[in-house]
């Protein structure tokens, strides 16, 4: 079992900045990739960066590219999601994501089978 435990939402302006972090814990040895997903109030979860547990290729949203970088600290089992020129449309809750059988789109919800609870960003005009 992997725990997922996120932190780092907030109140931030519009074009203010954010670090999210998910700190991971139990058998984070056996995780392929984590991502980061958001839900706007009415809206369906959608993707919106995830990178493979021990590195390689970062994926992003169309409509967070630019402005937003996923990492991991190794030492800590931590990946972070920072958020640059934030706007009122990156409002959501956003949830760290894990997937331990590497398999499925990069992008689907469906791939991940470990879940965080969620952090609130809201981003003001």
């Amino acid at each position: 079992q992997v725990q997922l435990v996120e932190s780092g939402g907030g109140l931030v302006q519009a074009g203010g900045s954010l670090r999210l972090s998910c700190a991971a814990s139990g058998r984070t040895f056996s995780m392929y990739v984590m991502g980061w997903f958001r839900q706007a109030p009415g809206k369906e979860r959608e993707f919106v960066a995830a990178r493979g547990w021990s590195g390689g290729t970062t994926y992003y949203a169309d409509s967070v590219k630019g402005r937003f970088t996923i990492s991991r600290d190794n030492a800590k089992d931590t990946v972070y999601l920072q958020m640059n020129s934030l706007n009122p449309e990156d409002t959501a809750v956003y949830y760290c994501a894990g997937d331990q059988y590497n398999r499925g789109i990069i992008t689907a919800i469906a791939r991940y089978n470990y879940w965080g609870q969620g952090t609130q960003v809201t981003v003001s005009s």
